[in-house]
């Protein structure tokens, strides 16, 4: 009795009944967090997060006051069973240190990395900033890794002491720096096969904009290439999807989409970071990708036009800019089938994920009850 009224607290205190409100004890740390270096806050983060991934009691507990159970919230896409539509998108556990942790902190599926098949350092800090007026972040990372080799080895790890995780788990994938475009399918080749047994998606990271010519495997040639040679390998066992830019012009994503519908790829992630600065107040002149609030309209944007053309036909990750569960709601309404925060978790907190579900709830309740209504929250081949 004890114990439970206990927890019954703890759970008023971390993730309120509805409606949710953002997570007090970290707003209460929050400005001591923003006031340290964010790379340095984000390592000490994961590296919490890792240790309690190897706690089951404590991780339970996590489970318990940070997750929803419900029916209503479940998606069914590319083959794959997904018990909400909220993500966590790729960046933010590079190296699969804390992949335990993710679903029990509320996420309905996890995308690790980017990971490169060498390790690599990443660029020179510093390389991320926040922008706490503009609810924004900007990063050149550059793809910082231990590489598929040793991350393979940790999920091995992982898997053979804890089993497989309760999400959906992805696994995006870049190219090494050192590597010549030339050689850049071989790249991936070789992250694709040693990863191979631990993904239950992947995900074609040639969008972000930190390693030098990366993004020109967006252009027609270059990018046929490498799906030819990735989607031999795969052979449809496993979905494959492509990571787009926001940056890329109507016609450059109409290009794109012939050769996802040629290579029949299993879905498409709209959008990664964007080079532009438009909309932002904060004064600053710091090259890299910005995501966050800014990202927003634009990525709205390429997930209408997208869908379209697509004829709703193929699954669509929406990322970029989404906060609230309106935003949610409004990406599903518009063609995602899924949708991945980063930015925003930063900004909000723990309670995010409980936030958004919670809030899609009362949204179908609203609409006028399940979760097919209005929303795309239905089934996806």
């Amino acid at each position: 009795m004890v114990k439970t009224t206990i927890a019954r607290g703890l759970s008023g205190l971390f993730c309120p009944p509805l409606p949710c409100y953002p997570f007090p004890v970290y707003e209460l740390f929050k400005p001591w967090l923003f006031r340290q270096d964010p790379e340095a806050i984000h390592e000490q983060v994961m590296h919490g997060l890792s240790w309690l991934g190897q706690r089951g009691p404590g991780l339970e507990l996590l489970r318990w006051l940070c997750t929803v159970q419900d029916s209503r919230l479940r998606v069914t896409a590319f083959g794959l069973q997904f018990p909400n539509p909220i993500g966590l998108a790729a960046g933010f556990d590079k190296n699969a240190i804390a992949v335990r942790a993710w679903p029990a902190l509320g996420f309905g599926h996890v995308e690790i990395g980017s990971v490169t098949a060498l390790a690599q350092p990443g660029n020179d800090k510093p390389r991320l900033f926040r922008l706490p007026e503009d609810q924004a972040l900007i990063n050149r990372m550059g793809f910082n890794n231990d590489g598929a080799r040793a991350v393979a080895a940790r999920l091995d790890r992982l898997q053979q002491t804890f089993g497989r995780p309760s999400v959906p788990l992805g696994i995006n994938l870049g190219k090494s720096k050192v590597t010549p475009l030339e050689q850049a399918p071989q790249d991936y080749l070789q992250s694709l096969s040693k990863l191979w047994a631990y993904g239950d998606y992947f995900a074609i990271n040639v969008s972000s904009p930190n390693t030098p010519g990366l993004r020109a495997l967006q252009d027609k040639d270059r990018l046929e290439e490498l799906l030819s040679a990735l989607t031999s390998f795969v052979q449809n066992r496993k979905p494959l999807l492509l990571k787009i830019a926001p940056d890329l012009t109507w016609e450059q994503m109409d290009e794109i989409l012939a050769l996802v519908e040629q290579y029949r790829l299993s879905g498409l992630i709209a959008t990664n970071t964007t080079i532009g600065r438009t909309g932002l107040t904060t004064p600053i002149n710091e090259t890299g990708g910005l995501s966050g609030r800014p990202l927003q309209k634009r990525s709205l944007e390429v997930l209408k036009y997208l869908h379209h053309q697509l004829r709703g036909q193929l699954p669509i990750i929406s990322v970029g800019g989404i906060s609230s569960a309106e935003e949610v709601w409004e990406r599903l309404a518009n063609g995602a089938t899924l949708v991945q925060v980063y930015t925003s978790f930063v900004y909000e907190g723990p309670c995010l994920p409980k936030k958004l579900c919670r809030g899609l709830l009362e949204r179908m309740l609203r609409e006028g009850g399940e979760a097919g209504h209005s929303a795309n929250l239905n089934s996806k081949s």
